[in-house]
């Protein structure tokens, strides 16, 4: 599972935990707190009757007159009063009067409980012996919508309790607001919820980004790919992409170390045996003609390692550069026409014919890298043309890219060798001499145009007439 999911995963699990341990106690505490709040008035409303009916007392009459008039007229009354999303068209308060036994003698919604005996219900009972009285009953005992709220108020006459005015409400007139905040609650806590998880999307980005690069650094540096370390955001992912860095180049030193060694050894093996054979040959004190031969194989030899010892260690110090240190403006035009007055005389000496036509290609890097590149390929081309070729060197810039070529007329790139042609030591023999070089050319400049940022590619020219070899880089 990747950690983008972990986290996702994570954060689900609160909002969830959230839902059920928070809004659903949240959710009961705003319908205990609305009935609570309906209470309150009708604590009022109770006392007003109850003063009410014990003045009727007091002045002789009979209060249930009064109660049953007032009633009725509410009931007849129109209503069209809207209290938010409810629209409350009838009264929906009934008052129960009781004498001082407890007993029945005004129902305004229910006239046959006249005579009932209600001194044992909870309200009518504390009220009567001094105390606030309140309960809440159902209607239905499986259905809790069915519960009536009862709050009673003494009635006093004469100095004493002479009964018990209740009034009741069903608590089914206030689920319209409770539901309707619980929706609101719902709603709230769905928005929160899908913020939460927004935010744990983010923030999972946010951490699993810095990781993907680092990944994908380390799969860069598996395939060989010489790409700088990412930076890190925190000092513990610093940390981590710094000492990745410093595992990279130990490996990195390490292998190179053993790979170079086995392909020095490999390659020096030829030219010291020809050396070594040369030197028993001369220590038999051969004729002065073959004493001749036989040192200048040896100079030969001896110049072919040298050179092969300078590639290697011009390529080892470009290969363990990430970068490079210096950029100065250069002109790869100039840097092409340097090279080619360079290899001139060799150019003249295998009769062939150096063309070359440029245009100014500004560039920043590091001169003698883009220089050792162009020759490479430019000897490549001379080498492998026959007498009377003619190897052309061109400039170009095209899509913010500086662009060189070099094409020569000779017998062009076998199907074999394309895919080997920058794997180290290996070369092709050359048509005139039949011998090979170090096959570390095409090597050094693919490794300066790769600090250049740029690329090399050797191939067969369209018409299969020689090989061309091209270098772009990115232009000033």
């Amino acid at each position: 599972m990747s950690l983008t999911a972990r986290i996702l995963l994570g954060f689900l699990g609160l909002a969830v935990a959230g839902w059920f341990f928070v809004l659903n106690p949240v959710a009961d505490r705003v319908e205990r707190q609305y009935l609570e709040a309906a209470e309150e008035p009708m604590v009022d409303a109770a006392e007003i009757l109850a003063a009410l009916v014990g003045a009727e007392m007091d002045a002789g009459r009979d209060p249930t007159t009064a109660l049953r008039a007032a009633f009725d007229r509410a009931s007849t009354r129109t209503l069209d009063a809207k209290i938010y999303s409810l629209h409350k068209q009838a009264v929906s308060l009934d008052a129960c009067l009781v004498d001082a036994r407890g007993i029945v003698i005004f129902d305004s919604a229910q006239p046959g409980r006249v005579g009932q005996d209600l001194s044992s219900s909870l309200d009518v009972f504390l009220t009567l012996h001094g105390q606030y009285g309140a309960r809440s009953t159902r209607e239905d005992e499986y259905d809790s919508a069915s519960s009536v709220m009862y709050v009673a108020a003494p009635v006093r006459a004469g100095g004493q309790i002479a009964g018990v005015l209740s009034v009741y409400k069903p608590q089914r007139s206030m689920y319209a607001f409770i539901h309707e905040t619980r929706a609101e609650l719902r709603r709230i806590a769905l928005g929160a919820v899908a913020g939460f998880l927004i935010a744990g999307l983010l923030l999972s980005r946010w951490v699993a980004e810095p990781l993907r690069r680092l990944t994908e650094h380390a799969r860069a540096v598996t395939r060989g790919d010489r790409t700088p370390a990412p930076r890190m955001p925190g000092q513990h992912l610093s940390v981590l992409a710094r000492a990745l860095e410093t595992m990279r180049d130990a490996l990195e030193g390490r292998r190179y170390v053993e790979r170079y060694v086995n392909h020095l050894t490999h390659e020096m093996k030829s030219p010291l045996s020809a050396i070594r054979g040369a030197a028993e040959i001369l220590g038999e004190n051969p004729p002065q003609e073959t004493r001749h031969k036989f040192l200048s194989n040896i100079v030969g030899e001896a110049t072919r390692l040298q050179r092969l010892i300078e590639q290697l260690l011009a390529l080892a110090s470009m290969e363990t550069r990430k970068q490079l240190e210096t950029r100065t403006a250069l002109d790869l035009a100039s840097a092409a026409g340097d090279v080619c007055a360079e290899a001139a005389p060799r150019a003249e000496a295998g009769g062939v014919t150096l063309a070359v036509e440029t245009v100014p290609c500004p560039l920043t890097g590091d001169p003698i890298l883009l220089a050792r590149a162009i020759e490479n390929l430019v000897l490549n081309a001379i080498e492998f043309s026959p007498p009377g070729a003619t190897v052309r060197v061109r400039t170009l810039t095209a899509q913010e890219h500086a662009v060189l070529t070099v094409e020569d007329e000779g017998p062009g790139i076998p199907e074999f060798a394309l895919p080997n042609l920058f794997t180290r030591f290996y070369s092709l023999p050359r048509p005139g001499t039949g011998r090979k070089s170090s096959g570390l050319g095409l090597c050094l400049a693919r490794e300066a145009a790769l600090l250049h940022g740029g690329t090399v590619t050797v191939g067969n020219r369209p018409d299969r007439s020689g090989a061309v070899a091209r270098i772009e880089l990115p232009l000033r």
